[in-house]
């Protein structure tokens, strides 16, 4: 990417933020402090006016962060020129020329002018002759070298090669070794109330002493799978709608096969349907203010290398969920704590739905 390019994104930008403004009042005017809802508005208003969308990773990366000087792929920047008007981003360039590019366009006439009347010079001039050595004794002094010499490399390829095949071989033996001990254990997760597979992603993290924590995921209505020559085996089981459960075996004489009830957060799925299932505005905000505490923490995590995390209050949380937005269908409660009665923290994303036009 070019300085040039980049300012013609700067340029784009400035379009968007324009064209926005005409119809809505974000928090800011300025596009690079906006978050929250005034992102989803505009991705909103994106999708219907260039039927398309820009992922919330995208904005934070092009939008809220200039110092990277990068721009988005072509699809992106083509959506971004349908919106403020334009067929395609190359028009967009062609009709919004910056001085710097059209400096750069006369310099580069310029230097071609100056080549193509430039006067003519006589190549036979700056030839050089060639100067011609007589190699006939060194190349009979380096035939008797090599010829004396094949022996020896003959000898030395094929003892690599020997010494090659035999270290392959001893790690072969030692990796099939090493398998013969490990021995494989499955687990199924069911619901302990409705007594049925679990149908979220759950983290198991498995705890092995003096060692960090090994995290896996395991996918709805999936088994875990573990291959272990380990005698004891501790599991934390953790989702956002189920309890926190630790499990130890002693793997001595434990089965291949084994079958693990998680208990319900009754809160925490009550929280998922009333912010994404249900429909009815009112009801929706009703039972949303009677769950969530006046002081709850509730953050949402960006998908961003600079824009970890935000924060907002209980009733922007309310707001964001009660909008009819298709960002909507791409929200995901991670995680959520109770106290009391209430929750008292919940912590969401909304995952990447970005899509070319």
């Amino acid at each position: 990417m070019t300085d040039i390019e980049f300012l013609y994104f700067q340029s784009l930008k400035k379009a968007v933020q324009d064209k926005y403004l005409e119809t809505h009042s974000p928090s800011f005017d300025d596009i690079s402090k906006w978050r929250g809802i005034d992102i989803i508005y505009f991705q909103e208003d994106l999708r219907q006016k260039a039927k398309g969308n820009i992922s919330e990773k995208t904005f934070y990366t092009y939008f809220k962060n200039n110092a990277q000087e990068k721009i988005p792929r072509i699809d992106m920047l083509n959506i971004l020129s349908v919106y403020v008007g334009y067929n395609s981003w190359s028009e967009f360039r062609k009709k919004n020329i910056i001085p710097e590019d059209k400096k750069s366009v006369e310099s580069t006439q310029n230097k071609v002018s100056e080549v193509i009347t430039a006067p003519k010079t006589d190549i036979t001039e700056t030839l050089k002759p060639e100067i011609s050595v007589d190699n006939q004794a060194f190349d009979e002094i380096n035939y008797n070298i090599n010829f004396n010499n094949s022996k020896q490399n003959f000898l030395k390829r094929y003892l690599w090669l020997g010494i090659s095949i035999f270290l392959f071989a001893i790690v072969l033996i030692l990796v099939f070794y090493d398998n013969l001990f490990y021995k494989k254990y499955t687990y199924a997760f069911t619901d302990a109330d409705r007594n049925s597979s679990i149908k979220g992603e759950l983290d198991v993290k498995i705890i092995r002493d003096n060692e960090s924590p090994i995290l896996f995921k395991v996918k709805p209505n999936s088994p875990f799978v573990y291959e272990t020559k380990s005698k004891k085996l501790k599991m934390v089981i953790s989702s956002p709608f189920y309890k926190t459960d630790v499990v130890t075996r002693d793997l001595t004489n434990a089965p291949e096969s084994e079958n693990i009830e998680l208990k319900p957060n009754d809160y925490a799925i009550q929280l998922y349907y009333y912010s994404k299932s249900i429909k009815d505005f009112k009801k929706k905000t009703y039972q949303l203010n009677r769950l969530i505490s006046d002081k709850a923490l509730i953050y949402q995590v960006v998908d961003s290398d600079i824009y970890g995390i935000e924060t907002m209050d209980k009733q922007k949380y309310i707001s964001l969920v009660t909008l009819p937005t298709t960002s909507l269908e791409n929200l995901e409660v991670i995680d959520s704590q109770m106290e009391n009665g209430k929750i008292v923290m919940i912590k969401f994303r909304i995952t990447d739905d970005e899509k070319t036009k």
